[in-house]
């Protein structure tokens, strides 16, 4: 005889107006919830409101298996499954489906909703919540949010896990609690536990990742480059460069990184308007010739016209400092070399500014790697940033920690980081000493 999974019986069984049901894959949330909803519909009239965050089928919605724990259920007889819509004959209950990226407008005015069920619920956002929440209005009526945590950073998981509400009832569900897996799924898994244990954490046992697991620069690598010379006894040695990355705009923000070989000096950061391109190269100059150091700008906007500015103030001075733009958009360095095993740098990245950055996580990386495991690689590939520099303990982590490279356009297999668009809500702090350190460290051995 056709059974729902046990470990889930409390759950239906207890009256709540929000019930949460998350956890990795393979764990019987959504067959379950169809079967407890075809229970219901069989019993008494109710109203479904079935959604997921796109549809553009209704094969793409729960209605396939709706259908199939009717008929294991033996009930399907009981049922007219039309093109867009369930309806029970005997009961007269009904469900409908509705896509909510392109429906949330017409979900609106929909009346009589006894529970909503929000299928793979990860992609919730909370505008879409405002919209649903008081849609279902009806006495008594549920709602189901249903889904495998994605980002703890994700509205739906702050929301419906992390913060808890009177009238919420929450259950977390892994594969280990569903007695219908077959051996052939459960090898599956016992596959992945054992050959890839981060992503079998994931997948399976419902550990949502941290904006950090899909970052350039891990917190972790960040937090072992602070003082790295210090803990690894290592003096800095070579170049001393001052990186220059200029404000665009609005409320951008000009950044100075000063270097000394592997250790980070200095960070500032401070506004200046575009008609005051002068004076802020002038303050990079001065820090320049305080260390007898090299400038390197970054030239694409308003910073093209920075190398004018340093020359005008060398010819003033009568000083011949080093200065050299770098243009993210630029061709890749040394195409032909081979970045990984398999993939040539004109391969792996899609513009300068990528390569860029993951020549500097690179760093950070390696840096880890030698502090933490005490791996030792060449000393000229660890990065120290001094612990007297600002904004290290809040703008700088939170900033590389949310860096992610992302393939765009016509090419889908070469790395390229956030548009600056994108990247404009997140620290503006960590965001110049970042672009500031990278371009100078990716041209190191040009001074």
């Amino acid at each position: 005889m056709p059974t729902m999974n046990p470990a889930l019986k409390s759950f239906w069984a207890t009256k709540s107006r929000e019930k949460i049901l998350y956890g990795g894959r393979a764990s019987s949330k959504t067959w379950d919830a169809a079967a407890n909803a075809i229970r219901i519909a069989s019993t008494v009239k109710v109203r479904f409101l079935c959604t997921r965050m796109f549809q553009n089928r209704i094969d793409e919605s729960v209605y396939t298996v709706l259908k199939n724990q009717a008929v294991r259920f033996g009930v399907d007889k009981n049922f007219t499954f039309k093109n867009n819509s369930i309806v029970n004959d005997v009961t007269g209950s009904e469900f409908v489906f509705y896509g909510l990226a392109r429906n949330i407008d017409e979900i609106k005015s929909l009346e009589g909703i006894d529970v909503l069920w929000i299928e793979e619920a990860h992609s919730l956002t909370k505008d879409m919540w405002g919209v649903l929440e008081p849609t279902i209005r009806k006495e008594n009526s549920e709602i189901w949010v249903i889904f495998n945590p994605r980002f703890a950073t994700d509205f739906v998981y702050k929301h419906f896990v992390v913060d808890k509400k009177e009238d919420r009832l929450i259950r977390k569900i892994n594969y280990d609690e569903n007695p219908f897996l077959s051996e052939t799924m459960l090898s599956i898994i016992e596959d992945c536990k054992r050959s890839r244990p981060d992503e079998y954490e994931h997948i399976y046992l419902g550990v949502p990742l941290s904006s950090d697991d899909e970052s350039i620069i891990k917190t972790d690598w960040i937090n072992a480059a602070i003082d790295a010379h210090k803990k690894l006894g290592i003096e800095p040695m070579g170049d001393k460069v001052v990186g220059y990355d200029v404000a665009d705009s609005g409320e951008d923000l000009n950044a100075l990184v000063a270097r000394h070989g592997q250790l980070a000096l200095s960070i500032e950061n401070w506004k200046g308007k575009e008609d005051e391109l002068l004076k802020s190269c002038t303050r990079v100059y001065l820090e320049a010739e305080r260390l007898e150091a090299g400038i390197i700008y970054d030239s694409i906007g308003i910073g093209a016209s920075a190398g004018a500015k340093f020359k005008e103030l060398n010819e003033a001075k009568g000083k011949s400092i080093t200065y050299m733009s770098f243009n993210a958009g630029g061709k890749i360095l040394n195409p032909e070399l081979f970045y990984t095993e398999n993939k040539k740098n004109k391969d792996h990245f899609f513009n300068l500014k990528a390569q860029a950055w993951y020549t500097l996580a690179d760093r950070f990386r390696k840096t880890y790697d030698y502090v933490k495991n005490g791996n030792v690689c060449d000393v000229n590939d660890i990065i120290s940033i001094s612990s007297n520099c600002d904004n290290i303990e809040t703008d700088l982590r939170t900033y590389c920690s949310s860096q992610r490279v992302y393939a765009k356009w016509a090419d889908q297999s070469r790395e390229q980081r956030e548009s600056k668009k994108t990247r404009r809500s997140k620290s503006k702090y960590g965001r110049r000493f970042c672009d500031g350190l990278r371009s100078e460290k990716q041209f190191h051995t040009h001074f």
